[in-house]
């Protein structure tokens, strides 16, 4: 795998500028930080919605968000319509995905900031603004895949939209089977101590149906817009592995079926109270259940391990917006919610119920924070974002694990953006982050197919805590292009990573804070313009990430990279739009990864393999899209090689080695997708 030391890195992200000679006035129009790609700028590329358009803007990298707990946190980097999508468990992509480019309007890109925009902590936002037109739109796709095993998997989806001016409506669902992609066959290897080698044959089968519906219904309403939303969402999985020994021919199976079902109810208001100052309120009510049922079957005895797990949460918040002057914009507000984690767990060897830490919780939290907003542009060149906000969260837990307890945290915020001209920004941020404890680490989980075993919950963890402070120089050339560079640190408090815990039924490996480290980062972030090269309608985009971490390892005292982080990364999509031919033809290529993770008896390292994808989309007519993709075609592996000590890592002893090779085959994607109404 390429490695680049920070110096090394630092000059690949500045090579590019070398060649692009002086900035040039972009396509698009641009004035107080906001870019506007209207309608026109797509029209080469035939976008059949609105997230391929949103992957066509120079200089944007698109964030769905995350699924961190509360509304505040948890934005991606679009809005549509200047507000944000009140769902969590509706991937915004999907959202995105859903709407048909001749819904969109234009797209405004906000970078560093603007006054009367909320940048919800991100250095560039995009805002997709929607026709008013009422007219009726639909959309009919089907779709399936070729695996190589000889399944196929096929999936159909609608969506329809309409209504006039602030009144609209949409629906849209989907049926299917679907699978991994990533899960394949291999070799397994196990070394224990002193004892000789053995080899499995992995053969692994994943696969299940899922559905899903989502409806929307805006009005408006004493003067201002009432926007409600729902969400429902099942899948029942299964997953099958059989793992036999090349010499004795003994099998090790492992079953797994999974159900995950998700509920979400989502409402805004928006009201202008005059014509400076407006309000805005959110509600949002989502539950999320998993059951899960692995089972253990080997020569050496059975395992079995049984997971019932119900989330909840409920969120408020409102937000007051004043714009004082076309320079100085003002917001206050403030959310709350309730969460409440329901899990239940069992483990049992060869029948025998065996205890473990955590089985058994039920962990309540209430968060509460309040923000104040400032957006200044004291002149056309600078823009200044500063935010405080204050949270405070209350974690109760009950069940094996009892305690109580009270967090509370100020985060600071100022980002300063200076523009010296329209094709040039260098955007500085200064920032405390705190991170967000994951209901996940509060309960037991199993791997029982790998070395992994049963990992105990700990719901008595801190979140991490870091001030960060990050520098980003953006250059746009060539009407289409841009370069972005950015370099970041962190300083680290109370980072949470691996440790044990002790238990008359045996020591388990759990998540658990282990003191102060610090991260880096340096991208480069790509979109260029090949015309000028001599590939007229092509195009290259493409970003490179490198990383750094330090923390001290509570096992061995040493120096070591905080676990699951990932050195390097890639990807890169080339591309050409015939418009002559209706025709777009392209490659993709995703750079793998290597990631370690340290517990206090074992250290697993996780390798995989380059990406490489390669695609034609034909539009025959305008209402009609048939894309066809080659995937995987460098079957990608995945190796997860794990070394385990008989004791903790510093007090000596051979470990016992267990090396996991599989790779997935190559898969043909093939979509067909029927427009109505544009």
């Amino acid at each position: 795998m390429l490695k680049l030391s920070p110096g090394a890195l630092a000059c690949a992200c500045a090579f590019p500028l070398a060649l692009l000679g002086p900035a040039q006035t972009a396509t698009a129009q641009t004035a107080a930080g906001v870019t506007a790609y209207p309608v026109a700028f797509f029209a080469p590329y035939q976008s059949g919605n609105a997230r391929e358009m949103l992957e066509r803007v120079p200089g944007l990298q698109l964030d769905f968000g995350s699924g961190v707990r509360g509304f505040e946190g948890a934005a991606g980097n679009v809005l549509i319509d200047g507000q944000r999508p009140v769902s969590k468990s509706n991937f915004l992509g999907e959202i995105l995905a859903r709407i048909p480019a001749g819904k969109v309007e234009r797209i405004d890109l906000i970078r560093g900031g603007a006054p009367g925009i909320d940048m919800q902590g991100k250095a560039v936002i995009a805002n997709v603004i929607l026709r008013k037109d009422g007219a009726l739109r639909a959309q009919l796709e089907a779709a399936g895949s070729l695996v190589p095993d000889g399944r196929q998997v096929a999936n159909l989806t609608f969506q329809a939209s309409g209504g006039a001016g602030e009144q609209t409506w949409e629906v849209s669902g989907l049926h299917g089977r679907g699978f991994s992609g990533l899960i394949g066959g291999g070799l397994a290897i196990a070394v224990p101590p002193g004892r000789p080698m053995r080899q499995a044959r992995i053969v692994v089968e994943d696969d299940g149906w899922l559905d899903q519906i989502t409806v929307a219904w805006s009005h408006p309403l004493a003067g201002g817009k009432l926007r409600l939303n729902g969400l429902a969402y099942r899948d029942n999985l299964k997953f099958e592995e059989d793992d036999t020994d090349t010499q004795t021919g003994a099998d090790q199976s492992t079953d797994q079926l999974t159900r995950d079902t998700s509920r979400e109810l989502g409402a805004n208001y928006s009201r202008p109270l005059s014509t400076r100052t407006a309000i805005e309120i959110v509600s949002l009510y989502r539950t999320n259940g998993t059951e899960l049922t692995p089972a253990l079957r080997s020569p050496g005895g059975d395992q079995r391990f049984d997971l019932d797990r119900e989330t909840r949460e409920t969120i408020v918040r409102g937000v007051l917006k004043q714009t004082r002057s076309q320079t100085l914009s003002l917001e206050a507000g403030a959310e709350t919610a309730r969460n409440r984690l329901d899990s239940r767990t069992a483990f049992s060897a060869d029948g025998v119920a065996i205890p473990i830490p955590a089985a058994n919780v039920v962990v309540t939290e209430t968060r509460s924070e309040a923000f104040a907003k400032v957006g200044w542009r004291p002149s056309p060149r600078w823009t200044v974002d500063a935010q405080l906000r204050y949270e405070r969260s209350t974690v109760t837990s009950a069940g094996d694990v009892r305690l109580a307890k009270t967090l509370q945290y100020a985060k600071p915020r100022l980002a300063i953006t200076w523009a010296p001209d329209p094709g040039n920004q260098v955007r500085l941020r200064f920032e405390r982050e705190v991170g967000q404890l994951s209901f996940d680490d509060f309960v037991a989980q199993a791997n029982l197919n790998t070395a992994t075993g049963v990992t105990a919950g700990n719901p008595d963890l801190e979140p991490e805590r870091a001030w960060v402070a990050e520098i980003a120089y953006e250059r746009r050339f060539w009407g289409r292009g841009a370069i972005v560079v950015t370099a970041r640190h962190s300083e680290v408090q109370g980072v949470v990573d691996r440790g044990p815990v002790f238990t008359p039924t045996g020591v388990f490996d759990r998540p658990t804070n282990i003191g102060d480290g610090r991260r880096e980062l340096v991208k480069a972030d790509l979109t260029l313009p090949l015309d000028k090269l001599g590939l007229k309608g092509g195009l290259l985009k493409s970003y490179v990430v490198g990383q750094w971490s330090k923390v001290d390892d509570p096992t061995t005292s040493g120096a070591r990279r905080i676990s699951g982080e990932k050195p390097i990364g890639w990807n890169s999509t080339l591309s050409q739009d015939l418009p002559k031919l209706n025709l777009t033809y392209g490659v993709y290529a995703e750079g793998g990864y290597q990631q370690r993770f340290y517990r206090f008896n074992a250290v697993d390292a996780i390798k995989l393999d380059p990406f490489l994808m390669t695609f034609v989309e034909w539009r025959p007519r305008k209402d009609l899209n048939l894309r066809v993709e080659l995937e995987n075609l460098t079957k990608r592996g995945y190796r997860r090689t794990t070394l385990t000590y008989p004791g903790p890592r510093n007090t000596g002893g051979a470990p016992a080695l267990s090396d996991r090779d599989t790779h997935f085959g190559r898969i043909v994607y093939i979509r067909l997708r029927k427009s109505f109404g544009g």
